[in-house]
């Protein structure tokens, strides 16, 4: 590792030699981190590397296992995020924490101390917004506010808490640039008032604009700290990945696979010059042209915000396109990242579950014995274990929802034509044992023909599973092999080695 030297004045924030375990999963292993007053500090890695971790532990909703941290050089104790915020920190997360059909005022007053006073709180928000130029109107419920605005009342709780030192987790992942700009200006300003910023991203063009020092995490560790001046999107990205020369090993398409040259397979999807915008009207997808065939399993690649989501849905059919050709089979799977929120109705029977499939278009009366029948057969045919078809879905593990979700969305419920699924952090929250037999399970759906689109935020989990890769980054989509280095460089924007 390396750091720049800081001079006498003590860091506004300073987290020394952190280790933290999630049971058998080592998060942190000694990681630093070093915040001078007065700075933007960008903290890079891949995803997984243990960015958002270690400043839940600055926020105090994590306890590191070992490790000092410090708050303008004074050793502090953070138990919850109370302790951090009466020390001047604040954290504006990735996924916004704001109550919709709460007004501004009411969502900035929330989890504050003393009496409620909304009339103070608008006042102060007022004053707030004069002086920031955030321009928020207290009275406006959260649900009628663009998402920039949203990210303004984030920012606006906690300094109407004081914060001195603010930490933003990929703030400008769901921004349009123009939208981008104007939060960095502000960061630039705030940091340039005597505070400190801590930004979390994945975009390296951004952190060296606006950054005075930048920090890499890889695997849990802190593998270079150094002023932005002396570093360069290349430098960076060899540290976010690592080096091949220092021992790192890349994962590549095993022999015999399809990874170069396209499907040899007929088309399932077939994408030609395919844009994709999002609810709030922003392109996600900038003319893509691909094609996914059956009996592969195609990997989709891309850092949060860079338009995979709107890609995935899209090919789900749950997203319209907004220019371009799509071609997709009528019924294809959707497995969602969350499958509590977007696929099971968790105090429903496994019978009721299986039923969704279909519902939309379903006329007529159920036939709950055949349903039953069925919701039977498909949890023998994917090793469901349950009480029965009748049992709550809530009461089912986590790994068998997971594979009741994955025998629903494959079944084409006597439609004709090519399979296909769409597969988002098949195993999130699995156990090992759950996450193999998800991964065998995909496996065996390719070998039947099916086409799969796999997206995980776990790049190695893709890489184990994909004979090809699609990399999304800022909207536009490149095939690539299965090869870590080439497509984790893809996913910062940068050339694969040699390329350059």
């Amino acid at each position: 590792m390396t750091e720049s030297s800081r001079g006498d004045e003590p860091p506004a924030l300073a987290l020394q030699d952190i280790d933290k375990r999630f049971g058998a999963t080592r998060a942190l292993t000694s990681a630093s981190l070093r915040v001078r007053p007065g700075t933007v500090h960008a903290l890079l890695g891949e995803n997984g590397a243990g960015k958002s971790t270690l400043m839940r532990v600055a926020y105090g909703m994590e306890r590191p296992d070992a490790g000092m941290i410090r708050v303008r050089g004074a050793a502090v104790r953070l138990n919850t995020p109370a302790d951090a915020i009466a020390l001047g920190i604040g954290m504006v997360h990735q996924h916004f924490t704001l109550v919709p059909v709460m007004t501004v005022a009411e969502n900035v007053a929330l989890g504050d101390h003393g009496a409620l006073d909304l009339q103070r709180t608008s006042a102060e928000l007022r004053e707030l917004s004069d002086r920031t130029g955030f321009a928020l109107d207290p009275q406006v419920r959260v649900e009628h506010l663009s998402v920039a605005a949203q990210q303004r009342v984030e920012i606006a709780k906690a300094l109407m808490r004081r914060a001195r030192i603010l930490v933003l987790d990929e703030p400008t992942a769901v921004l349009p640039p123009s939208e981008s700009a104007t939060l960095l200006r502000w960061l630039r300003s705030f940091a340039d008032q005597g505070n400190a910023v801590v930004l979390i991203t994945h975009k390296l063009g951004e952190a060296l604009s606006v950054a005075d020092d930048v920090t890499v995490l890889r695997r849990g560790r802190t593998v270079l700290a150094t002023p932005a001046a002396n570093a360069t999107t290349a430098s960076l990205t060899d540290a976010m990945l690592g080096s091949a020369d220092a021992g790192e090993q890349s994962t590549r398409a095993p022999a015999g696979s399809r990874a170069e040259g396209g499907p040899a397979m007929p088309p399932v999807f077939r994408a030609e010059r395919v844009t994709v915008v999002d609810a709030a009207g922003v392109m996600r997808v900038r003319e893509a042209s691909f094609v996914i065939g059956a009996g592969e399993i195609v990997g989709i690649a891309g850092v949060e915000g860079s338009g995979q989501r709107e890609l995935l849905r899209a090919l789900a059919g749950r997203l319209p396109i907004a220019s371009g050709i799509l071609e997709r089979p009528k019924a294809v799977g959707f497995v969602p990242e969350d499958r509590h929120r977007d696929a099971v109705l968790l105090d429903r029977p496994l019978v009721e579950n299986i039923a969704l499939r279909g519902a939309a278009v379903r006329h007529g009366i159920i036939d709950w014995g055949a349903i039953r029948t069925h919701t039977e057969s498909l949890m023998r045919s994917f090793d469901v274990r349950a009480a029965g078809p009748r049992a709550p879905m809530r009461t089912v593990s986590g790994g068998n929802q997971q594979k009741l979700v994955l025998a629903r969305e494959l079944d084409a419920d006597g439609a004709t034509g090519p399979r296909a699924i769409v597969v988002e952090n098949p195993t999130r929250g699995l156990d090992v044992r759950a996450a193999a037999q998800v991964h065998a399970r995909l496996r065996s759906i390719r070998d039947t023909g099916a086409a799969v689109a796999l997206y995980s935020s776990d790049i190695d989990e893709v890489l184990e599973l994909a004979s090809r890769m699609l990399v999304v980054y800022a909207g536009s989509v490149r095939e690539a092999a299965v090869d870590r280095d080439v497509v984790g460089r893809l996913m910062l924007g940068a050339e694969p080695r040699g390329r350059r």
